[in-house]
């Protein structure tokens, strides 16, 4: 909960102007991440078995699978904002992803691991149930936790914030992943969709880097290796062409 005292996770007083930025900083995560979620349930609420059976843009993974990649995340937000942490923080909301490089044997592991995982589900429709329990209880603990504080997850300390937007990134490219063969589904939100591009622009290094003419979510596709870049925009990139994708 805020502490109205203005003290960080470890006891310590705060400037009442550092804690006000803080609670401003965490209240705007929040709202993302809860766009981002509501996104994603919005997105599969309405399907059918045969429709979590689709592809999505993520290799070895129907769209229930995928969901339930998405669901260990939320799950995993759920135990982080559970465990505060003493700062200072070792990431924030960009330098994070440096730790999860593209692919390895680890991450096709996991991939294996959440196909037979879903597919353990009486029906693909089970995934769904499950995300719609567990996703509000991950944003009603995201509103609930210190905006002064640090939690630590996967190795990593970070502010709550940061934490929130790591979620919120992840979530708004794999609701882009969910949606490929769902031509009728409804994209990620705009301020979901804010925090993944401000992500991507950190990760560059500048949002000049970015092409005028690529939508958000060609940018976050194309940033995170969804979609290849052409010759021509490679020459327009530079040298920076040489980064991408920024995400796994």
């Amino acid at each position: 909960m805020v502490n109205p005292a203005g003290r960080g996770a470890a006891g310590r007083a705060m400037p009442l102007q550092l804690c006000n930025a803080a609670q401003m900083g965490t209240r705007s995560s929040h709202l993302a991440l809860a766009n981002a979620y509501d996104g994603i349930t919005n997105a599969v609420a309405g399907l059918d078995d045969g429709d979590l059976q689709r592809a999505t843009r993520c290799r070895g993974w129907l769209v229930a699978d995928l969901l339930l990649h998405v669901l260990c995340d939320a799950q995993r937000a759920l135990v982080a904002l559970a465990s505060p942490a003493d700062g200072p923080a070792t990431v924030d909301a960009v330098s994070y992803w440096h730790s999860f490089p593209g692919s390895t044997d680890q991450g096709a592991r996991h991939t294996w691991w959440a196909r037979r995982s879903a597919a353990a589900f009486d029906r693909p429709s089970g995934v769904v149930r499950l995300w719609t329990d567990t996703a509000p209880a991950a944003v009603r603990a995201a509103g609930s936790a210190d905006p002064a504080g640090f939690v630590t997850t996967q190795g990593h300390v970070l502010r709550v914030s940061d934490l929130l937007d790591t979620l919120t990134t992840e979530a708004v490219i794999h609701h882009l992943d969910l949606t490929l063969d769902l031509p009728a589904a409804t994209p990620p939100g705009p301020a979901a969709t804010r925090v993944a591009v401000a992500t991507v622009d950190g990760l560059l290094g500048s949002a000049a880097a970015r092409p005028p003419g690529w939508t958000d979510h060609d940018y976050l596709l194309k940033a995170a290796g969804r979609l290849a870049l052409t010759d021509p925009e490679r020459r327009d990139l530079g040298e920076i062409a040489a980064r991408f994708p920024v995400l796994g």
